[in-house]
């Protein structure tokens, strides 16, 4: 079936190239319930991308959500099967604040997760569908890889407190090396494994230059499998197009206490924050009682409403005025004929006072006279 793209919103559009990308490598579509026991959510409620839920009781008496996150569902409904892993795919709308206008909305979100047996090529293979999605939005986008493992052992091996892991992780987040060195000096940190932290978190930019700054520089606060790892997986997503795109970036940072290894962001250029965010989510699958290891990502399509919008000149092509008693075939037939040749026509006894038109018809006994021509 052919599809007018044309009258379809950014974020209609993203869906059905994202489900189109998602089934060829596999993944077969998720649909979940439109409500979640609340508990579901209270207990991970860290892990969602909005902590405030909205709630009704059923009639039975139980407290019920409507779905602000669709991971923790499929978590839930899944379970922990043999040496292989679970594809799923999802187009499901979330009810949650939007971060376009800070109010609760119904959201189009599209995503994928990837649980069981995780190995270096799933992961490899969830950053190259993430790259892909972005691209399939906009060539001007960039993916920022980082690997929470080798974050964390710099933090442990440097000897900072459990009290102020937290605190670090904030800043390095923000790339605020100031307060950094100030939470170093409390804690009696030596200045030169406290700028061993500092270059970690300002290292950005081009997947090789990064690596070879990790190996000459980091390589004795963390393993070296981690740094390989994430080696191994930006030379493959490089060596198969998708260099220009991804960057590695120690500031992207997601709640250690549900991910883990690799996390990445994703950016479009002129939309002010990330469209797409995921990673490893072992210890929320281990938080949930789960065995499995998981990594997915969603893309949030709210964010795409006004991307690249430009202000619309007229709402409709044609509006066609009749009135009582006109004939019903010349009025169906004239109709046929505009919308057979690709205008959007509206049929109305008068012309409505909010409808922009790019012509004005008028059915009289000959057929249409050209009232008005705006084209």
């Amino acid at each position: 079936m052919d599809i007018n793209t044309n009258v379809l919103k950014n974020e209609e559009k993203a869906i059905f190239k994202l489900r189109q990308l998602y089934g060829k490598y596999g993944y077969a579509q998720y649909k979940m319930s439109k409500f979640e026991e609340y508990d579901l959510y209270v207990r991970n409620k860290d892990f969602l991308v909005s902590d405030s839920v909205i709630t009704f009781t059923d009639t039975n008496g139980k407290l019920l959500a409507l779905k602000p996150d669709v991971t923790l569902s499929i978590i839930k409904n899944t379970k922990d099967e043999g040496n292989y892993v679970k594809k799923v795919y999802y187009n499901e709308n979330v009810y949650r604040i939007s971060k376009g206008s800070h109010s609760y909305k119904e959201i189009m979100q599209s995503g994928l997760e990837c649980i069981g047996a995780i190995d270096i090529y799933n992961i490899y293979e969830v950053l190259m569908l993430a790259a892909e999605s972005l691209v399939s939005i906009s060539n001007d986008c960039v993916l920022d890889i980082s690997h929470l493992g080798i974050l964390s052992d710099v933090i442990d091996n440097i000897g900072i407190s459990d009290e102020n892991r937290k605190n670090i992780l904030k800043c390095a987040s923000e790339k605020n090396t100031h307060e950094i060195y100030n939470i170093c000096k409390s804690e009696n940190i030596p200045d030169d494994k406290c700028e061993i932290l500092k270059k970690l978190v300002l290292t950005y930019g081009d997947p090789k230059k990064v690596i070879k700054t990790l190996e000459e520089s980091i390589s004795s606060y963390t393993s070296k499998d981690k740094i390989e790892e994430l080696k191994t997986i930006a030379e493959n997503l490089e060596a198969n197009g998708y260099g220009k795109y991804i960057r590695i970036d120690f500031s992207v940072i997601n709640d250690m206490n549900y991910y883990n290894g690799i996390v990445f962001k994703g950016f479009i250029n002129s939309i002010p924050t990330g469209v797409l965010s995921g990673g490893q989510y072992d210890k929320l699958m281990q938080k949930m009682g789960r065995r499995s290891g998981a990594i997915g990502f969603a893309v949030y399509l709210d964010m795409l409403e006004r991307f690249n919008e430009t202000e619309k000149t007229f709402d409709i092509d044609t509006i066609i005025l009749y009135k009582d008693g006109d004939d019903l075939n010349s009025l169906n037939d004239a109709i046929k004929m505009l919308t057979d040749n690709g205008k959007s026509v509206m049929a109305q006894k008068s012309v409505p006072c909010d409808i922009k038109y790019k012509q004005l018809l008028k059915l009289n006994d000959k057929g249409v006279i050209i009232i008005e021509n705006h084209a």
